[in-house]
């Protein structure tokens, strides 16, 4: 590396330091704000150490912490200024920027903090799991037949809220040694605030299609994402059909790892804005919405790849399709919901729309409505609320030093 690179390398590293130490301090001041009419003490806190890119996984949270809150109070602590200025926006519980575990520590210390919740298995997790005090619950972001879904990890934590008797059992067959009674089964919170009901307007009577693909996964055991495999052939092919309204809602997380992934978002987004110019009363769209219940409600039937999305599909009842990983190392689950929905090969994504219109012909099968209470047990409104209180409550109980 010559002199100059390495003297720009240089400045390019200060200017960042100075550009976070910014961030930082500005964040800070508008949290301060923000919290002067907080609680006095905090019994919870959903801790969250991933960058924005990842929010999404503790943004489904806020609903349940929300409603905690109303007999715990909740604090959301982040390790990262760029993810407490990503959802300042957003989030109805008090945020606290918390860099290392000093300021956790300390946190935890002030208010008494009974019980702290994980929606991952970062790393900086573990660091925060050295204290003995508060009940550590891992929480997840979604259940799915996912590999990652059954990890090791789950023994750091005091309890794993888990969503049914399906993640109990992939969880015992796949982690051994794991105590069976830190798992514990409260259902789907997120899908009580479902909205009930889709769109008014039809559309001119198209049947609307969701296709919700997963991101590129971080290796190719998680190499469920469809974007690339189907996604512009399925597209085209419902943007073409007459019948089709197209709401499009990638991962967040897509072409972070892959940029030929992102690529293919691009360029699905281009074919719907070129669909929309030219047929506006379609209806088509690219769903940028922070909250996915909107899209499920107003869909007819959903294409979506091996994902907690699917599994949160299922609930409504409706035509259920699933993508075909083209990945061979991809792990795929062959007793999981692959066993039960449709699958979609990508050497049939061009093929969609008749594809599907086989899928309408015909009743949602009783083997797939058996999942619903197979993954999440009772889904009555806001029985797995109820659940998850419950829940909190218990481990509340847990006793303390």
């Amino acid at each position: 590396m010559s002199f100059n690179a390495k003297a720009r390398r240089g400045l390019n590293l200060i200017a960042d330091h100075v550009g976070n130490f910014l961030l930082d301090k500005r964040v800070r001041k508008e949290l301060d704000a923000r919290n002067s009419t907080a609680p006095a003490r905090y019994e919870a806190a959903l801790y969250f150490a991933d960058d924005p890119s990842s929010a999404y996984q503790i943004r489904q949270w806020f609903g349940p912490m929300l409603k905690l809150s109303e007999r715990h109070p909740v604090a959301v602590l982040v390790h990262k200024a760029t993810t407490a200025a990503a959802i300042l926006g957003d989030c109805p519980l008090p945020v606290y920027l918390t860099s290392g575990i000093d300021e956790v520590e300390r946190f935890v210390s002030a208010n008494g903090t009974r019980v702290v919740f994980y929606v991952n298995n970062n790393q900086a997790n573990f660091t925060v799991l050295r204290l003995t005090n508060p009940v550590h619950i891992h929480l997840s972001h979604g259940e799915s037949d996912k590999v990652s879904m059954a990890s090791n990890q789950l023994k750091a934590y005091d309890f794993a809220f888990i969503a049914g008797e399906a993640s109990r059992q992939r969880i015992l067959a796949n982690v051994p040694r794991l105590d069976p009674q830190k798992l514990v089964e409260i259902g789907r919170p997120q899908l009580d605030g479902a909205a009930a009901q889709g769109a008014q307007n039809n559309h001119g009577g198209r049947v609307t299609v969701l296709y919700a693909p997963t991101w590129e996964g971080d290796r190719d055991a998680m190499a469920y994402g469809s974007v690339v495999s189907h996604g512009l052939p399925l597209v085209r092919s419902l943007l073409a059909d007459s019948r089709y309204r197209l709401i499009f809602r990638p991962h967040p997380r897509t072409g972070v790892r892959l940029r030929a992934h992102g690529d293919a978002v691009k360029q699905i987004d281009s074919l719907i804005a070129s669909a929309v110019e030219n047929s506006p009363d379609a209806g088509h769209y690219r769903d940028h919405s922070l909250d996915f219940n909107s899209a499920m409600a107003e869909a007819d039937i959903c294409i979506c790849d091996v994902s907690a999305m699917a599994m949160d599909w299922l609930p409504h009842r409706k035509p259920l399709l699933i993508t075909k990983p083209t990945e061979p190392a991809a792990v795929v689950d062959p007793k999981g919901i692959t066993s039960v929905v449709p699958l979609l090969a990508a050497v049939e994504a061009e093929r969609t729309p008749s594809v599907l219109d086989d899928l309408r012909s015909r009743p949602i099968s009783e083997k797939q409505l058996d999942l619903i209470r197979y993954h999440f047990g009772e889904t009555d409104a806001g029985a797995s609320t109820r659940r998850f209180l419950w829940a909190v409550d218990r481990a509340m109980q847990e006793p303390s030093l």
